[in-house]
């Protein structure tokens, strides 16, 4: 799928079915002169449901659907007979799909399980028919019950990719070109900043058939809280990963320095970011003759509190054991 393709932010109105109307109607026969009420009840109007599907990945399928309406229940008729109940509409989203309300911007639910459903919009229910009404006083009701009104609300879904590694860094990093390497993804790859407008997602394979899916997201910079580059978009689809992978080029000026700028950025868009799992891969290390990689790394040892390891996804150098050491992160004992 191409960038243009990917979607992770809709709104959409919702609409439910109205209940359908009871009938008033009186049984009328040839020999049976006072048949009495026998009008039958209204069927409830169709639900909005949102349902989790492990086919889909985008929200591309809703990009250009901005409402959503269920059919209304059918009205009662007579001999007691009910009305049909409004079809149910169902709006299918990926795993990891936030649903908003677009007013108050309130969490609603998240659907994160295949076949998962919830019922944004409720449908009206039915009338009641006259021969509910009939009593010893009032052997001839000649009123029913109106539906109830659907629901109607404005809703915002969000996507947040699931993935177990997430992979941070500023533009021009090496994101993309480790996640061709490691991965079957084709991410797009340039000699310029920027080159990742959307996220890629790409299921590395390991030891004894095992995989782990990485996430790669558009470069941060420093100010990104103040909407530089291009913000916190994006920062949503690591909301879930258990662990961050730091990508820093081996060339840049201070690592420690880029390093600290990346953790304040995640930090300010979500605190309990902080808590996730941390490595970092000093990436482009293919650049660095023996001497000058010893010097850096006794520089990091004496400077950097994370744990780091030497990269080059050109050269495949140190991509075995990053995967040795991401696969043990994420599959270590709960404390």
């Amino acid at each position: 799928m191409t960038e243009g393709n990917f979607v992770d932010y809709v709104k959409i109105h919702v609409s439910s079915g109205n209940g359908g109307s009871g009938s008033s109607h009186l049984h009328r026969e040839k020999y049976i002169t006072k048949g009495g009420p026998d009008g039958g009840d209204g069927g409830r109007g169709g639900h909005v449901i949102i349902r989790g599907s492990k086919n889909l990945w985008t929200l591309f399928h809703l990009k250009f659907k901005r409402h959503v309406r269920a059919e209304h229940g059918g009205n009662g008729r007579k001999q007691r007979s009910s009305g049909s109940d409004g079809s149910d509409e169902y709006i299918d989203v990926p795993l990891g799909t936030v649903i908003r309300d677009t007013e108050t911007q309130e969490i609603i639910h998240e659907i994160t399980e295949e076949g998962k459903e919830y019922v944004i919009a409720e449908g009206g229910k039915g009338g009641l028919g006259n021969w509910h009404f009939k009593s010893s006083t009032n052997q001839t009701p000649r009123y029913s019950q109106p539906g109830i009104e659907g629901k109607e609300v404005d809703i915002t879904l969000e996507l947040k990719v699931l993935a177990d590694v997430g992979l941070v860094g500023f533009p021009n990093a090496g994101k993309s070109t480790l996640l061709s390497v490691i991965t079957a993804a084709k991410p797009k790859i340039a000699d310029y900043e920027f080159t990742t407008l959307k996220p890629n997602l790409g299921i590395v394979q390991y030891r004894d058939f095992k995989t782990f899916v990485v996430a790669d997201i558009p470069g941060i910079i420093e100010g990104a809280a103040e909407g530089k580059g291009l913000g916190y978009r994006f920062l949503r689809h690591i909301e879930r990963n258990s662990t961050l992978l730091f990508l820093i080029p081996a060339d840049a000026p201070d690592v420690k320095k880029q390093y600290e700028i990346l953790v304040d950025e995640l930090r300010r868009y979500n605190p309990e970011m902080l808590d996730k799992d941390r490595l970092i891969a000093i990436s482009k290390s293919d650049m660095l003759d023996t001497e000058l990689k010893a010097e850096l790394k006794k520089e990091l040892d004496e400077k950097l509190e994370a744990d780091y390891l030497f990269i080059s996804s050109v050269a495949q150098q140190g991509l075995a054991e990053l995967k040795d050491r991401l696969w043990e992160m994420l599959n270590k004992p709960p404390v």
